[in-house]
């Protein structure tokens, strides 16, 4: 693993910038079109997870037509965050730890710390708890669904993801045929970067990715059948020296991967039998490049260790043209763009903090402002809707 060396220099970095934070004393189909000039956009919540080892919180948010942003209220989970050994900014070194399923108007939170998943129903700014339940493994850190599926990625004791049907539109049934092991080395050091970094469905629902970061250097691809569920072994594909992270899919369904190895972003073409063709590879010139959101053609990769989102155009032939970089605050992690595509909120685990952009026609950020999320230094997850 030949780059790794400059994830962990990144890592030291985001420690430097936001040393003084006394958390650290904490244990351990075609392309889609361009947005289209906007003078405003619509309102909608956005939901925030605080990760709090304390106690999870959602904190949530009434976003404005221009995008800024005001508390509404806060929600229990029921359950604890958690703190991966050696993780500064980032104490879950995931993306798509909270996650809204549109179906069923559900939101679904990982509490790492006490080995759960909360189930809550939307209802505009508000949230109702309609279930917590184990997560079926160590330090849950992230979660996908399709139609009536869901599946959790478990981040210790070797990474596992298990898998649930959503009963009588509120709830999840755990199906104990639908856990697979990982088998990674989550015990070597520092924690944070061995351990999985996320778990997602394909548009379609026919296969399951996980990316392992340094814990494997790969993208795991599972078969899911008609019934949910997994096939017995993923197709691993390794890449070498790279340490894949946050991911999300073009408009053709092809993966775009914040790879925190070599600090890139990666496009990968998936074939019928599981193994991926890298088709490009683009180099943010950043650190720690870990988290990626798209907004139509447009891509926006979170690079902790410099602050700074790095935008991209995605061309016909999947390959990624550079828009440049923005300043964010401290500690860039997880991000979340609104359906109509207008507006990015970024997290910033160095100050527990949000930073609203607006998505200009050119693929330019805007700033519109920044709020402080109570409780929620280093903490990862949000969802915009």
């Amino acid at each position: 693993m030949k780059r790794l060396p400059t994830f962990a220099h990144a890592a030291r970095t985001a420690v430097a910038v936001a040393g003084s934070m006394a958390v650290f004393a904490l244990p351990a189909a075609s392309a889609a079109a361009s947005p289209a000039p906007h003078p405003s956009g619509s309102e909608g919540p956005v939901f925030v997870q605080t990760d709090n080892p304390a106690g999870n919180e959602i904190v949530a948010y009434r976003r404005a037509a221009d995008g800024s942003l005001s508390r509404r209220g806060t929600f229990a989970t029921g359950g604890k965050g958690g703190v991966l050994d050696g993780s500064v900014v980032d104490h879950l070194a995931s993306q798509d730890s909270l996650v809204y399923d549109c179906a069923h108007h559900l939101l679904f939170a990982v509490n790492a710390g006490s080995d759960t998943v909360t189930v809550f129903s939307v209802d505009g700014e508000k949230l109702h708890r309609e279930q917590v339940i184990s997560s079926g493994g160590s330090f849950p850190v992230s979660v996908t669904v399709h139609k009536d599926r869901v599946y959790v990625l478990n981040a210790r004791e070797g990474g596992s993801v298990q898998g649930y049907r959503i009963a009588g539109g509120k709830r999840l049934e755990r199906v104990a045929g639908w856990k697979r092991e990982l088998g990674l080395d989550t015990t070597a050091a520092p924690e944070f970067t061995h351990t999985p970094g996320q778990v997602s469905f394909t548009d379609d629902g026919s296969r399951l990715i996980v990316t392992t970061k340094a814990g494997g250097s790969s993208i795991d691809v599972f078969g899911v059948s008609p019934s949910g569920a997994l096939s017995a072994r993923p197709v691993v594909n390794v890449e070498n020296g790279a340490v894949p992270f946050g991911f999300t899919f073009d408009g053709h369904g092809r993966l775009v991967v914040a790879d925190a190895g070599t600090n890139a972003v990666l496009t990968f073409a998936i074939r019928g039998d599981g193994s991926l063709v890298r088709l490009d590879d683009a180099p943010t010139g950043q650190q720690a490049t870990c988290w990626i959101a798209r907004a139509g053609d447009r891509f926006y990769a979170s690079n902790a260790g410099s602050n700074t989102l790095s935008g991209f155009r995605q061309t016909r032939r999947a390959t990624l043209e550079p828009l440049g970089d923005t300043a964010t605050g401290a500690g860039t992690v997880d991000s979340a763009v609104t359906p109509d595509e207008r507006f990015l909120y970024v997290q910033t685990g160095g100050t527990g903090g949000v930073d609203a952009f607006r998505v200009e026609p050119d693929g330019s950020l805007d700033k519109v402002g920044t709020v402080t999320v109570p409780d929620a230094v280093g903490g990862e997850g949000i969802v915009a809707l």
